[in-house]
């Protein structure tokens, strides 16, 4: 896989903030849903993907950038470039590498070389264990294969029912192979949010790959969400307005009754603790609800009862009019 920063367009001194928000970015413009005549599309979403999951851990992060791993996630060979008769090159020797008669001197002198390496080497060397005389071979014997690979990740696209969402409850999803499992939906959940199912994925010489399930939520015919808290229009009739009185609202969790004061205006906003979207914390958003009048389709009735009366107040005062 290509250079994990360079996957994302960040610099390496990126913040969190800003490798979270560049893969965001990229996901939303080349998720499959959206590029379904596109398949190369599919294979950068998962490039993106990739580069987002070892970007995103501090520690494959931290290794990623010391060369300890590359940006498969797998160990990096410490002897690339090693030759048969000796190192290419090394840390702090510039460009000229080190060779069998760099050593003549320690070995007229009978010095262990094997003592040499284990100390520049944290002692990984094994049979690498002797003096210049037997050098003929190089280090090339000590190389390792690399780990065989994992298999490609799946990407799921999963659609949640806005009042599930709101309340977290567990959603069935059927992965490639036929079976289905319950997945169980993070506080915070939003639409674009996405969940790793580890060793869902495509089976490979090293193991399965995962699932990578993105969540999309379903709009809702009444509630809207507005962050963490859901919104809604209740309408109430003019006399419920004047002389107040206790009306049913439904919210995410089910209906409750709300009490309505005598003399309430059109556009009043009431508050619900807790009715809302989990945040990231755990801790739930309101629900606010805005109460509109709504006045019976024959007005006559009506009209005759306020023959006579005139309102003298003016609504629009604040507005200068």
């Amino acid at each position: 896989m290509a250079d994990p920063y360079t996957t994302l367009g960040v610099s390496r001194s990126a913040t969190e903030k800003d490798i979270k928000s560049a893969y965001r970015k990229l996901a939303k413009e080349l998720h499959p849903d959206r590029n379904k005549d596109n398949p190369k599309a599919a294979e950068r979403f998962s490039q993106v993907t990739q580069a987002y999951d070892l970007l995103s851990d501090k520690d494959k992060r931290a290794r990623f950038d010391r060369g300890e791993i590359d940006a498969d996630g797998n160990p990096a060979n410490p002897f690339a470039g090693m030759g048969g008769g000796g190192f290419a090159g090394g840390a702090g020797r510039g460009q000229r590498g080190f060779r069998a008669e760099d050593f003549q001197g320690f070995a007229d002198e009978g010095v262990d070389l094997g003592d040499i390496f284990e100390g520049l080497f944290g002692g990984g060397m094994g049979g690498a264990r002797r003096t210049a005389g037997g050098m003929g071979g190089g280090f090339g014997q000590q190389r390792r294969p690399p780990p065989p690979r994992k298999g490609g990740d799946i990407a799921y696209r999963l659609r949640v029912p806005f009042v599930d969402a709101a309340v977290r409850k567990d959603q069935r999803i059927t992965l490639a192979d036929g079976k289905t499992i319950d997945l169980k939906l993070p506080a915070g959940v939003e639409d674009g949010t996405q969940m790793r199912l580890k060793g869902k994925g495509d089976q490979g010489p090293g193991g399965a790959g995962d699932g990578i399930v993105t969540i999309s939520i379903d709009r809702h015919k009444f509630f809207r969400r507005d962050g963490d808290d859901v919104r809604m229009d209740l309408p109430i009739t003019l006399d419920e307005a004047v002389n107040g009185a206790k009306v049913r609202c439904p919210t995410v969790d089910g209906p409750v009754m709300l009490t309505i004061k005598p003399g309430t205006s059109g556009g009043t906003t009431m508050r619900l603790k807790g009715k809302g979207f989990s945040a990231k914390s755990g801790q739930r958003g309101d629900q606010l609800v805005q109460l509109e009048i709504a006045l019976p389709a024959d007005v006559s009735e009506l009209a005759k009862r306020l023959e006579g009366w005139q309102d003298g107040g003016n609504p629009r005062a604040d507005l200068g009019t």
